[in-house]
């Protein structure tokens, strides 16, 4: 019945998303065997407030504490600031109880009365599309080239099919060679199949094949009264021409529109990158994202809540460079095994 509460607080709350679903917690203590918590700020028997946490245990490590790991935000949730500071406060007193000396907060917005400037992530936005009641009011409004890439797959023979797990199958091969290709290790597939059990109707799979059915692209949509959110989504490098990604693309946004969703969120983006000009062509609007790191003060339950540092844009790494190429070079059946190593201590 609690869990149950926490829902309806996340889902009616208006900055709520579907990774503050207990869904999203549930499926990482399963797929990856790490524990979930939800502390919630309580009064006369309602629930006015709740943050997700889950902990990331490095191997001989304690590891950190974050709301909430491999998406872009879900952070506190709350009546007030007040209230959000009350629970950042009480995630830290945690994170002392555990041995943990960092609690990662994760917002699509400023958080718990802080000054915005401290919590603002630098080089990254999310990029939102508010939406229109009908998907023919949304391609109306978009323009002339746009239109005519999301047509011509159509013309061209593509379809595209809609489902749930029972799409798995044809999605995560693709994923996974994406993946490959992009140098990312790749989730594990029961990570996927988790995500698409527990949110049972409020994920939708989507996979756009050629001609011949062979899939050419993929990808899913989480379901929030407020936002429709895409996790993952996948093209193979092999079949751009036809523009299987912007049959994808379409895809969502008509059924974002026509199930009356107010608002999609294509995900995080670098501005003056690629994917940021492939979903500002679409009318998305970038918005700041808010992350910040906390510890504990020592032998005390009275945080005064303050960001460890204001993080700037940290150049690629030769290190990551470096990763990056050698998973490039793998065969994709390499790259999964080696995802499914590794790719559960990366908490983005």
């Amino acid at each position: 019945m609690k869990q149950q509460s926490i829902d309806f607080y996340a889902l009616s709350h208006p900055d709520g998303l579907a990774y503050h679903l207990s869904a999203w917690r549930k499926a990482v203590e399963v797929a990856y065997g790490f524990k979930g918590v939800c502390l919630t700020a309580e009064s006369r028997g309602r629930i006015r407030g709740i943050l997700p946490l889950v902990r990331i245990r490095l191997p001989l490590m304690p590891g950190i504490l974050v709301s909430v790991p491999y998406c872009d935000a879900a952070g506190p949730l709350a009546d007030t600031p007040e209230i959000e500071h009350e629970l950042i406060s009480r995630a830290l007193d945690l994170s002392r109880f555990m041995g943990i000396r960092t609690v990662s907060i994760r917002s699509a917005r400023p958080m718990a009365g802080l000054d915005p400037d401290t919590t603002v992530k630098p080089g990254k936005v999310r990029m939102l599309l508010p939406l229109p009641d009908r998907a023919d009011t949304l391609l109306a409004g978009l323009k002339a080239k746009v239109r005519s890439q999301v047509k011509k797959p159509f013309k061209d023979g593509l379809t595209v099919q809609s489902g749930g797990r029972d799409l798995l199958d044809d999605f995560y091969p693709l994923f996974a060679e994406n993946m490959r290709d992009l140098g990312s290790p790749v989730h594990a597939r029961e990570w996927i199949r988790q995500i698409l059990f527990r949110f049972k109707n409020r994920a939708v799979l989507f996979i756009v094949r050629m001609p011949d059915r062979t899939p050419a692209a993929g990808g899913i949509l989480l379901c929030h009264p407020c936002m429709v959110s895409v996790p993952w989504a996948s093209s193979l490098r092999g079949f751009n021409r036809w523009n299987p990604n912007m049959m994808l693309y379409w895809s969502f946004l008509k059924f974002a529109a026509d199930h009356h969703f107010p608002m999609f969120d294509f995900g995080r983006s670098t501005p003056g990158e690629g994917t940021y000009s492939f979903k500002k062509q679409w009318g998305a609007i970038p918005s700041p994202l808010h992350w910040a790191d906390f510890q504990p003060a020592p032998g005390s339950n009275n945080h005064l809540l303050q960001p460890i540092f204001r993080t700037t844009a940290p150049a690629v790494s030769g290190k990551r460079e470096k990763a990056e190429r050698l998973i490039m070079k793998m065969p994709v059946s390499v790259s999964r095994i080696f995802g499914t190593m590794t790719r559960k201590y990366i908490s983005l």
